[in-house]
C-alpha cells in the first residue's frame, strides 16, 4: 500500500519521538500491511504487505481430548515496509509472537491476527514470525454448507483447507496467490498415523508417542495441504520412479484397492496428455466415508471419502496440473480447476473406450440440465457468489465445455500443444482467466475464439452456438 515517506536525522527529539510512530536507523516510517488481499470472493483471505517463502510447523495433537497444541514459524519476504502485519487464523488460543526472535505485540479480531514487531520491517527484507498456539481447532461451514477446517474422524481428524479452512490448524497467509513450502511435523499418540503432504523425512516414537515429519518442496497454496490424523494403513510404492504413499483408513483397504492400483496407470496417462507431473510424490488418502462431504485435491496425495471410483481418481490426479501446480490468481478462477480436471475425466472415458468426449459434451449441451438444474445458471467465469464457486454445474461441467470448445476449435495436435504448453508455462505458479484466453489465443493466432469467450464462458443462459 501507499505511504508517506518522511526522513528525520535522529530520534533525540522528544517531539519527534511522540510525532513518529516509529525511528529506524533510516528514519522510515512503514506502514500495516493489507488485513486480506481483496479477493472478490473472500476480502479477507490473505494479507498484503508481504510474501511467505516457508511454513515450517510443529504440531501435537491428542484426538481424545480434541486438542492440538503447536508452533508455525513463518518465513516471509516484507512487499513494502511493514510496521504491522496480519496472519489469518480461525479459533485457537494464541500464546506467544515473535519476530526475529524479539517478542512482538498482537491483538485479535476475527480471523484476523494482527503482529506489531518490535522493530519495523523493511521493505525486501526477510523475516521470520513464529507463533506458539493451542486449543481445540474449529470446523468451519463454507458459503455453500459444506464444512471445512478440522474434522473430527472415527480415530482422529483430517484437515481441508478449501477454500480457507487451513486457518483453522495454523496461521499464515490463507490465499492461493502466496505458495510456499513446508515441513510438517506432527506428534501423535503412537499407534497412530499423521500423514500429509509431500515426502515422509523422518518417523520417530519415544515415550509413547509418534512424530512424522513431512517435507513438501514445491510451492504450495495453503488450501491444499492437508493433515490427516487417524488409524491409517500407510503404504509405500512407485510409479515409475516417482514415489507414492497411500493411507487407507479402516474398513477401506478392499473398496479402494481396484482404483488405488490403477495409481500409476492414471499417472502415466495425465503425464503423456498434461506434461510433466509437477511434484515429488504422488498418492491418495482415503478415509472413512463420513469424514467429509467431498473429495479433495490436496497436493501430492489427494483426499477421498472413502473409496473412490477410477473416474474420481483422474478428476483429483488431474488437479496437481490443473489447480495445484497451476493454481487460481483469485477464487473467481475456480472453473480454470475445475473445468481441466472434469474435462481430463472424459478425456479417459474417451481412451478408456467409452463415450467420446464429443459424445459426452452433446449429451450435456442436449439434456444437461436434466441432470445439473444450475448447468445454464451462469456463466464459467463469473460465479454469482462465495456460495457458487464450486456449483457442479456451471464450473464443472461447463467449464468442461469451454475446454471442448477449445478442442473443436484447433484440433487435437494444437490443443494438446496448448494443454501442455500451459502447465508448462505457469508451473507451480498462479494464472487467472485473462492470462488463459490470451494464451490461448496466442498459440493458436489463426483462430477466432471470440464466440468462445463472449457465449461460452462469459455469456448467461445456454449459448446458442454448440
Amino acid at each position: 500500500m501507499s505511504r508517506s515517506v518522511r526522513l528525520v536525522p535522529a530520534c533525540a527529539s522528544v517531539l519527534l519521538a511522540l510525532a513518529l510512530p516509529a525511528c529506524t536507523s533510516g528514519g522510515v516510517q512503514g506502514a500495516p500491511g493489507g488485513s486480506g488481499v481483496r479477493d472478490p470472493y473472500f476480502p479477507k483471505a490473505g494479507n498484503g504487505g508481504y510474501d511467505v517463502a516457508h511454513y515450517a510447523l510443529r504440531l501435537s495433537y491428542d484426538p481424545d481430548a480434541e486438542h492440538l497444541s503447536g508452533t508455525a514459524a513463518v518465513t516471509a519476504r516484507a512487499t513494502q515496509d511493514l510496521s504491522a502485519f496480519d496472519l489469518d487464523l480461525e479459533g485457537l488460543d494464541v500464546e506467544e509472537v515473535t519476530v526475529e526472535g524479539e517478542k512482538a505485540r498482537w491483538n485479535r479480531t476475527g480471523q484476523e491476527l494482527t503482529v506489531r514487531p518490535a522493530d519495523e520491517l523493511d521493505q525486501g527484507e526477510t523475516f521470520e514470525v513464529r507463533v506458539r498456539y493451542s486449543g481445540t481447532p474449529r470446523t468451519i461451514t463454507d458459503p455453500d454448507g459444506s464444512e471445512e477446517g478440522w474434522l473430527r474422524t472415527e480415530s482422529g481428524a483430517v484437515g481441508l483447507g478449501e477454500p480457507t479452512g487451513s486457518m483453522a490448524w495454523f496461521p499464515g497467509s490463507h490465499h492461493p496467490s502466496d505458495k510456499a513450502t513446508y515441513d510438517i511435523a506432527v506428534t501423535v499418540p503412537e499407534g497412530l498415523r499423521a500423514v500429509s503432504n509431500g515426502e515422509l523425512t523422518d518417523e520417530t516414537t519415544s515415550k509413547g508417542r509418534t512424530t512424522f515429519t513431512w517435507r513438501t518442496a514445491e510451492p504450495m497454496a495453503s488450501h491444499v495441504a492437508t493433515l490427516a490424523v487417524g488409524d491409517y494403513d500407510v503404504r509405500r510404492s512407485t510409479a515409475g520412479d516417482l514415489p507414492v504413499y497411500t493411507a487407507v483408513a479402516p474398513g477401506q483397504a478392499k473398496a479402494s484397492a481396484k482404483a488405488l492400483a490403477r495409481l500409476p496407470e492414471v499417472m502415466e496417462w495425465a503425464e503423456y496428455n498434461f506434461g510433466p507431473y509437477p511434484f515429488s510424490s504422488t498418492g491418495a488418502i482415503v478415509g472413512g466415508e463420513h469424514d467429509a462431504g467431498y473429495a479433495l485435491e490436496t497436493q501430492n496425495r489427494p483426499f477421498f471419502p472413502g473409496a473412490p471410483d477410477t473416474g474420481l481418481l483422474v478428476h483429483e490426479l488431474a488437479h496437481q496440473w490443473f489447480g495445484n501446480s497451476v493454481t487460481p490468481k483469485t477464487w473467481r478462477d475456480m472453473w480454470l480447476n475445475e473445468g481441466f480436471a472434469t474435462y481430463a475425466e472424459w478425456l479417459w472415458e474417451e481412451d478408456e473406450g467409452g463415450d467420446s468426449a464429443q459424445e459426452t459434451f452433446d449429451a450435456l449441451y442436449d439434456h444437461g440440465e436434466d441432470r445439473y438444474e444450475d448447468l445454464w445458471s451462469f456463466p464459467p467465469a463469473k460465479p454469482t457468489g462465495a456460495a457458487h464457486i464450486s456449483d457442479e454445474g456451471p464450473i464443472y461441467q461447463r467449464a468442461a465445455m469451454v475446454v471442448h470448445k477449445i478442442r473443436q476449435t484447433v484440433g487435437d495436435d494444437t490443443f494438446y500443444d496448448i494443454v501442455q504448453g500451459w502447465t508448462a508455462a505457469h508451473r507451480h505458479g498462479n494464472a487467472d482467466t485473462a492470462d488463459f484466453t490470451a494464451y490461448v489465443q496466442k498459440q493458436a493466432p489463426d483462430e477466432d475464439f471470440d464466440a468462445i469467450w463472449a457465449q461460452w464462458l462469459y455469456g448467461d443462459g445456454k449459448p446458442e452456438d454448440r
